[in-house]
């Protein structure tokens, strides 16, 4: 069962790019809403891409440079959504 619901998830994660990548930004957020939604069902952590790519408060697809601004400095990355939020994720 995990199976399917890993997969359902990570065909989720690529319509979510795809749109986001096409301009529809609503389709994609959905995407990513459902996403979660079945991540939290099955009690699965989401891909590293989708986690990383997509806003924890509004659920948008994140693209750098379109909705996104991404910045590195001290050993980690910075990527701000256009809603303000903000992530940091380490690197060597």
């Amino acid at each position: 069962m995990a199976t399917l619901a890993a997969d359902r998830i990570d065909r989720l994660c690529d319509l979510a790019r795809t749109a986001a990548r096409d301009g529809n930004d609503e389709r994609a957020r959905s995407y990513v809403r459902r996403a979660r939604r079945v991540a939290e069902r099955h009690r699965l952590d989401l891909p590293t891409r989708l986690k990383r790519f997509s806003c924890g408060d509004c659920d948008r697809y994140l693209i750098p440079g379109r909705n996104a601004r991404v910045r590195t400095r001290n050993g980690h990355v910075t990527i701000r959504c256009d809603c303000g939020s903000h992530a940091r994720y380490p690197y060597q």
